[in-house]
């Protein structure tokens, strides 16, 4: 338990810092305005001579651009470990090939001034984005995660980056 609470202090005082590390390590925020939540991922690390050399694999993320949200599929070969968004925190992104591919900024831990980039290949989902409800991730219409965005005052592009909830319960007892 220790150790879990030592890793979540780790991973959100590196969220909070993620905006100057990402001017502190030579990248401009500017130059990343989209932003990427990381659902999912399974990954296989490569070594060579004991160090990592690099880590591929494959998951599901939704991309935020232009306020709107929409899923996608992915593969990667990162330099470094990719790790799931931990509750509404999102990566900074930006384009390398519109549709194609996407470049994602990560926080190095134990590193505050330092950050890291990942490519990945993507497979947009037209008009389905990615939405966890009870611990379970699933498909929802692009256009109803939207009206949730709207509704809670959730836009990570513009720095809302915590949805605003009502005290209310819904009709079958969980969170609106």
């Amino acid at each position: 338990m220790r150790r879990t609470a030592s890793f979540f202090l780790i991973g959100l005082t590196s969220c909070f810092l993620f905006s100057a590390v990402a001017l502190a390590s030579g990248y401009r925020a500017a130059e990343f305005p989209l932003r990427v939540h990381i659902y999912a991922h399974n990954g296989h690390s490569h070594y060579s001579h004991q160090i990592l050399d690099y880590v591929d694999g494959e998951g599901r993320a939704n991309l935020y651009e232009n306020g709107e949200p929409r899923g996608f599929e992915y593969g990667y070969r990162c330099g470094v470990r990719l790790r799931n968004s931990d509750g509404f925190e999102t990566y900074m992104a930006r384009w390398r090939k519109p549709g194609r591919t996407l470049e994602i900024l990560l926080p190095v831990l134990g590193k505050p001034n330092a950050a890291d980039t990942c490519e990945l290949k993507v497979e947009m989902k037209d008009g389905i984005a990615y939405h966890r409800r009870n611990g379970l991730l699933g498909e929802v219409k692009s256009e109803d995660l939207k009206a949730w965005m709207v509704k809670h005052q959730y836009d990570p592009e513009h720095g809302m980056n915590e949805p605003v909830f009502a005290a209310s319960k819904t009709a079958d007892g969980g969170d609106e």
